[in-house]
């Protein structure tokens, strides 16, 4: 089956080289860029594995890629020529989102173990925000509908999460089990008797990047290409302490009167920053492109 793969894509390949006779279609349509068109990208990953799929009727194929700065899948890219040889680039991804998930309970409320007759809902809510912005220029060179770039581009990334935990059944003097539908983790405080998470925020993440790519670019169709692309960058990465707000069943650690539902906040996890060096999509990226 694999070689029949190979020979299929070489056949493809074959024919798509034998057909490039020139740099106009049949209806006089230029195939590369030129002074002033505008691109628009996306990941091409999806389309090449709906080709491997069409070829040897296998809904298995697939391509990865391993990114440091992007989820390649998530970003547009965008390109302006400013001749047939140099273009100016820019990325984009900017992601928010929310999840609300339900757990529901029940207990009895005359301290009789056969029942449990009163319902009880705790709600956990999600939500996080990922803001990626990238520019750079690139060269060109080659005269046939295949070419070879490269050059350098500068990327910045913002993101943040928190979850917050809403419960249904309160803590009082005749119930502070620590046992929940909710299994959080907590830090004892004061005089708790019974203790659980209402927020937990993670330290924003601050990140920036300088890197050089190359690759190589076929234009299957006027005006509209596959691009593979491969990077090297300098990283740097710095993150913030994260906390989370617990309630608790008690009395403060100042305070001796009776036990009351108490807030404290503390951190959880200290703040911290990196930097790397290194080659920063492994496994290569492929993107498709449309001039206009």
């Amino acid at each position: 089956m694999k070689k029949k793969v190979l020979f299929v894509a070489s056949m493809f390949m074959a024919t798509a080289m034998i057909a490039q006779d020139g740099l106009t279609s049949k209806k006089g349509e230029a195939f590369l860029p030129e002074a002033g068109d505008w691109a628009l990208g996306f990941d091409g990953t999806q389309f090449l594995d709906y080709a491997g799929n069409m070829f040897n009727g296998n809904t298995g194929n697939g391509l990865t890629t391993n990114w440091v700065q992007n989820n390649p899948s998530m970003t547009i890219y965008g390109k302006m020529f400013k001749d047939e040889t140099t273009a100016y680039r820019a990325k984009v991804r900017i992601g928010f989102g929310s999840t609300s998930s339900d757990a529901v309970g029940f207990y009895d409320a005359d301290a009789d173990p056969t029942t449990n007759s009163v319902e009880y809902t705790n709600t956990t809510k999600s939500s996080n925000m990922m803001i990626t912005l990238g520019g750079g220029i690139e060269k060109r060179r080659g005269n046939t509908r295949i070419q070879g770039f490269y050059g350098g581009e500068a990327l910045i990334s913002f993101g943040s999460s928190s979850d917050s935990y809403d419960y249904g059944r309160a803590y009082s003097d005749d119930w502070n089990a620590d046992e929940e539908l909710l299994t959080v983790p907590a830090t004892i405080l004061g005089n708790a008797v019974s203790q659980r998470v209402t927020e937990r925020k993670a330290g924003s993440t601050f990140q920036l990047g300088l890197r050089g790519f190359v690759g190589v670019e076929w234009f299957i169709a006027p005006k509209v290409s596959l691009s593979a692309e491969y990077g090297w960058a300098l990283a740097m990465s710095s993150t913030g302490g994260g906390e989370e707000e617990v309630e608790y069943w008690g009395t403060s650690e100042t305070s001796t009167s009776a036990n009351s539902l108490q807030t404290e906040t503390v951190n959880t996890v200290d703040s911290e920053s990196s930097f790397g060096i290194d080659t920063d999509n492994n496994g290569g990226t492929i993107a498709i492109f449309f001039h206009f």
